[in-house]
């Protein structure tokens, strides 16, 4: 059907008045509004039903973007509808529209079909919609859905959204497979604004690239239906993730009409705080983040078998500073991280957490978090020992200039593997803690040679050995004897010429082997010190 050049409706089109005065509005750019000014009758997801007099149709919508008129001198034309009931399916499916798009607080009878169709500007605020089809949607700016609701989902897979996407207090259900959002392969050139949404049912945006940023600020994301209330393996988002919470204001002044539709800034006062909420697990699985993954005041609640998975992502920096998940657990096998900022309130216990492969850099704490905390935190990582963990926390403490406590964990280290040792092993290594502790405490060495040292020198005093060739020994010196007796390696001519006898040859004895378990244990230490170096 196409439209005469007049700009008049083609032959055969009986318009109703409401359709009459959108055909008009569209010509000269203006808003065509339906609305009663009674919020209860005008709400697009109220149980009042809307007559004849707000009702277009869903064709001669489609007719006017795909085929519509031309705008009336001096004007842009453009579809801007308010209050409308759409009846029919708006099907736009492969089709170019050109002019700009608005449609707020509109409620459509069927399903909105925008398969592989290309957009300047779509933007549908406050309406109601049983569903939004839009797999290979392409816009050259916005693609905006504030404050809508959709109640079988939203399939935007291997869309192109030129600017934003805006999906601030939206409300999307679940469609027959379980998904509310369907967005793999999604591709925006900035912002993806999902700000406290409501979601009943998985979001997946596996392989999405985000051009700036991915805010999901005090959204609420529930799937009781599946293992995953956000799946999102691959993601890239250039800039910062951000699972955080939103302030919300009671003020009648942030309903606007115009981007960004209610959210603005914060405002001092009136205005309390919604965190982001997850009934579900979330799986950001080698994803890409170019400034940080921000948890803050994040609540995950999951079940036994559910995961806040996070292996092998790579970002600068990991805020972790949400509410410790009472059940599943936290993955973050293989990831690389630089900055972990974290609070030792935030991490799950024993069995709720996985890290092996896991590195970063730099140790950031928001609040008391000692060194004690911290290797609860990588045992309830590794409920069977594993080496790599303590090496990690010790090279970033290290890096950081706390050499003394690096030492501690990598003595934690060595006590958790010996436990992992036969009886001959654990006894060694039980010796060589009470002794030198594994070597990263050598101050002990040279408190323990000294003990001995003056008690061989004192007993020997007392209780000379007798020469072993007459006349060929040096002069006696029980001091000295005692520490050639202690030095192994080290001849310092005594111990040679004397001999001693009884219950003192045992004592010489004892000197000996102690002295050599001493040595052995500080050259264990140095040589650790030295391949750290």
């Amino acid at each position: 059907m196409s439209v005469p050049d007049n700009g008049e409706p083609p032959a055969g089109l009986e318009l109703t008045t409401a359709e009459w005065g959108m055909w008009q509005a569209f010509r000269n750019g203006s808003t065509h509004d339906l609305r009663t000014r009674n919020p209860l009758y005008d709400d697009p997801n109220g149980g009042h039903p809307w007559g004849p007099d707000r009702s277009v149709r869903a064709r001669v919508i489609a007719l006017l973007l795909l085929s519509g008129p031309a705008a009336q001198p001096g004007r842009v034309a453009s579809l801007k509808l308010t209050g409308a009931y759409i009846t029919g399916t708006l099907d736009l499916s492969g089709g170019t529209v050109e002019p700009y798009v608005e449609l707020q607080g509109c409620r459509f009878e069927r399903q909105v079909l925008l398969p592989e169709c290309r957009f300047s500007t779509l933007r549908l605020v406050s309406c109601s919609i049983p569903r939004l089809e839009g797999a290979r949607l392409a816009t050259e700016g916005d693609l905006h859905l504030p404050r809508c609701t959709v109640r079988n989902g939203i399939r935007l897979t291997d869309a192109h959204i030129g600017t934003d996407l805006l999906l601030n207090q939206l409300t999307v259900h679940k469609d027959r497979k379980g998904r509310a959002l369907a967005a793999d392969g999604l591709t925006i050139a900035q912002d993806l604004q999902a700000e406290m949404i409501e979601a009943f049912g998985e979001i997946s945006m596996r392989g999405a690239q985000i051009g700036v940023s991915l805010s999901l600020r005090g959204s609420r994301l529930r799937n009781p239906y599946g293992r995953w209330a956000l799946n999102a393996p691959q993601l890239t988002v250039e800039r910062t993730l951000y699972m955080t919470a939103a302030g919300l204001s009671s003020s009648p002044f942030t309903t606007g009409s115009t981007p960004p539709y209610g959210i603005t800034n914060t405002p001092m006062r009136g205005t309390r705080m919604q965190r982001f909420e997850c009934e579900g697990g979330v799986r950001l699985d080698d994803g890409r983040f170019g400034d940080a993954v921000d948890f803050y005041q994040a609540r995950f609640v999951l079940e036994a078998d559910q995961e806040v998975s996070l292996r092998r992502i790579q970002t600068p920096e990991l805020r972790f500073l949400g509410e410790r998940p009472a059940r599943g657990r936290v993955v973050l096998s293989g990831a690389r991280i630089v900055n972990l900022v974290d609070k030792s309130t935030s991490w799950p216990g024993p069995g709720g957490l996985s890290m092996a492969g896991f590195s970063y850099e730099t140790l950031i704490p928001r609040g008391h978090f000692p060194l004690a905390r911290r290797l609860e935190w990588v045992a309830a990582a590794t409920p069977e020992y594993a080496p790599e963990p303590y090496e990690q926390l010790s090279n970033a403490l290290r890096a950081c200039g706390e050499d003394a406590e690096a030492r501690q964990v990598l003595l934690a280290k060595q006590r958790r593997r010996r436990e992992t040792l036969p009886p001959a092993g654990k006894a060694w290594g039980y010796l060589q803690d009470w002794t030198v502790a594994y070597g990263y405490k050598p101050g002990r060495a040279t408190v323990w040679m000294a003990v001995l040292w003056a008690c061989g020198a004192l007993l020997f005093a007392r209780h000379p050995p007798g020469e072993l060739k007459h006349g060929e020994s040096p002069h006696w010196n029980a001091a000295l004897y005692a520490l050639d007796l202690l030095l192994p390696v080290i001849d310092l001519g005594q111990d040679s010429y004397w001999k001693p006898e009884g219950r003192y040859q045992w004592a010489a004895a004892m000197l000996i082997v102690l002295g050599w378990i001493l040595a052995t244990t500080v050259a264990a230490g140095a040589s650790r010190l030295l391949r750290r170096s």
